[in-house]
């Protein structure tokens, strides 16, 4: 019986870490974590060593819907190439989301700036996942450099998510047009 409460006790925190550093941003305070989780302090403790290690589970905890929401299925998209353009399709879709604040784990890492915290290299994993993603369907198009296409396409994810994200622009096409014109211009098929 406690573990089944520990575990609801550890997903009411994540859950609430999850929408409230997503929201708010990750200077939220432990008294706000716990107030909107119902959870005490004292149990929050129990469960994790500090409010940092709360940020960190629950970006891991994100990555796997992360990178379902962003990859198509393999049968989604034919070619290397239509893999690519369709994260950016799915990032302009979910731009147009009213709860839409960017990318969680390119946030993390802004606001953190510390890259020995925990949840930065949670965040970086992802961001290491979502480069690795690009580069191998890059490789797999026929790029004649996927590592620089890759990265290329990193600066336009990351900067479309962060300025949608801010509600400093619309994507509308701009994203997929700008990833276009990369994979073109690395011979992308």
């Amino acid at each position: 019986m406690a573990t089944t409460d520990k575990a609801s006790t550890r997903d009411r925190l994540l859950d609430a870490a999850a929408e409230l550093f997503y929201r708010d941003g990750v200077s939220i305070g432990v008294e706000a974590l716990c107030r909107t989780a119902g959870v005490s302090k004292r149990s929050m403790y129990q469960l994790f060593a500090s409010k940092d290690e709360v940020l960190a589970a629950s970006l891991a905890r994100r990555m796997p819907e992360y990178e379902a929401q962003l990859a198509p299925d393999v049968q989604d998209a034919a070619t290397p190439r239509e893999r690519i353009l369709n994260v950016f399709e799915r990032l302009e879709k979910a731009s147009t989301e009213a709860a839409y604040q960017g990318c969680p784990f390119l946030a993390a890492l802004v606001e953190l700036k510390d890259p020995e915290h925990p949840a930065s290299a949670v965040a970086r994993e992802a961001k290491s996942w979502m480069k690795g993603y690009f580069r191998t369907h890059a490789d797999d198009g026929g790029a004649r450099d996927p590592e620089l296409l890759a990265r290329q396409l990193m600066l336009v994810f990351d900067g479309a998510s962060a300025r949608s994200g801010a509600r400093v622009e619309t994507l509308d096409g701009l994203t997929v047009a700008t990833a276009t014109t990369l994979l073109d211009a690395a011979g992308v098929k």
